[in-house]
């Protein structure tokens, strides 16, 4: 297993730390508010299952700006030795288009294990599609899912203190 860092990204506007380090469920509901991410959960116990995933998957890179704010988040479960899936893979509205969700790919790659021995898995939405085969991944033909559990979409906003739900179809 790699040994986890600290890194950097520049961006023509500041540096970027990118850090592997776990996340507050609040500080990571209040980063999907930012970003496209936030679609991709369901209503359904929305707040537990989030809290679960911050506490439970095993790489957690969190990117801050030079104002110690949030940025970009990539979360992903391994074995350390054949397999990466990113569960999640999101930056910022604000801070798209600078390299920042490339970096972080690459970063939970090497910390997995490296390009020599990891093989990545994602499950992107079709928005991302184009930036995932941008860095080379490519759509697989072994994938298989079992999805028999209630899913309402909605996104993610901004709230003062809990969250509002923007519902739109349920998923069989």
């Amino acid at each position: 297993m790699a040994g986890y860092g600290k890194y950097e990204h520049s961006t023509k506007r500041e540096t970027i730390n990118i850090v592997h380090q776990k996340v507050t469920p609040d500080a990571y509901i209040e980063f999907l508010s930012r970003t496209d991410l936030g679609k991709q959960y369901p209503k359904e116990r929305f707040n537990e299952r989030i809290t679960k995933l911050v506490n439970n998957t095993q790489i957690s890179l969190i990117a801050y700006n030079t104002h110690n704010e949030i940025v970009a988040i990539c979360f992903g479960i391994t074995d350390f030795a054949y397999w990466l899936m990113i569960t999640d893979l999101g930056v910022d509205r604000a801070y798209v288009k600078n390299g920042i969700g490339s970096k972080l790919l690459k970063i939970a790659r090497e910390e997995a294990g490296g390009e020599k021995d990891i093989i990545v898995f994602i499950n992107a939405n079709d928005d991302a599609i184009p930036f995932y085969e941008k860095c080379g991944l490519q759509k697989s033909k072994s994938m298989m899912e079992l999805s028999d559990i209630e899913w309402t979409q909605f996104e993610v906003k901004k709230g003062d203190t809990k969250l509002t739900f923007k519902e739109s179809t349920i998923l069989p």
